[in-house]
C-alpha cells in the first residue's frame, strides 16, 4: 500500500464530500453521547484542518456541562503546540475566544495559555483501519508524543466513515488507538468485553 497516495486520496475525498456537514453533525452527536460515560477532566483535541471533523463544539458543550453538575467539575480542553526540535506535541488550555497564534505549520494554537495534561486525547484520522490503527499526515507527531507521555492518555481517533481503509498495514512504530469514532458510531473497539 502506498500510504502517501492513500493519504492524498482520502484528503481529497473528505474535502469534496457533498454531505460533510450532515456527517459532521452526526459525529458531533456520537461524540457527545460517548463523552457522557467518561470521567475525564482534561481532554486534548486538535484544531481541524483539511476538512477534518471539528470536535471543539462538542468539547465546549462537555466543558459547560461540567459546570452545571450537582457538584460542578472544572473541565479543561487542550490543543496541541508543536515542539519543532523534538517533533512532539504538548497541550495548552483552549477556550472559545482565547488568544490564538499560528504555529510553524500555519495551524492555530493557543497563545500563552497554561500547559495541561490530558487523560483523554482525540486525534484526527485521515484514515483508519482494522485493529484501531490510524493513518495520519505522515509527520509522526502523535506517535512520538504518545510514546513519550506518561501516563499515556486514552486515545480516540475521530474521522468520517469513508476514511476506513480495510487493507491498512500498520508499521512497527504505529500504536493502535484505544477507540475510533465516526459518523456512524463507535467503530473500534468493535464490542465491549
Amino acid at each position: 500500500m502506498d500510504k502517501k497516495a492513500v493519504r492524498q486520496a482520502l484528503i481529497e475525498q473528505r474535502l469534496h464530500m457533498p454531505d460533510r456537514l450532515e456527517r459532521a453533525e452526526q459525529l458531533q452527536q456520537v461524540l457527545r453521547f460517548w463523552l457522557m460515560e467518561r470521567q475525564d477532566a482534561v481532554i486534548g483535541a486538535y484544531w481541524p484542518i483539511k476538512g477534518e471533523f471539528d470536535p471543539l463544539p462538542a468539547l465546549h458543550r462537555w466543558k459547560e456541562d461540567g459546570a452545571l453538575m450537582d457538584e460542578p467539575k472544572l473541565r479543561r480542553i487542550g490543543l496541541p503546540v508543536v515542539n519543532k526540535q523534538h517533533k512532539t506535541l504538548s497541550f495548552h488550555a483552549w477556550y472559545p475566544g482565547c488568544p490564538m497564534e499560528m504555529d510553524a505549520y500555519d495551524i492555530p494554537k493557543p497563545q500563552n495559555t497554561e500547559l495541561v495534561v490530558p487523560t483523554l486525547l482525540f486525534v484526527p484520522c485521515v484514515g483508519y483501519g482494522p485493529g484501531g490503527y490510524r493513518l495520519g499526515y505522515g509527520g509522526g507527531f502523535y506517535d512520538r508524543t504518545l510514546a513519550a507521555l506518561e501516563p499515556r492518555p486514552f486515545t480516540v481517533g475521530l474521522g468520517f466513515t469513508n476514511g476506513f481503509v480495510d487493507d491498512f498495514e500498520p508499521e512497527a512504530h504505529d500504536l493502535p488507538l484505544d477507540a475510533i469514532l465516526n459518523d456512524n458510531g463507535v467503530v473500534w473497539p468493535l464490542s465491549e468485553s
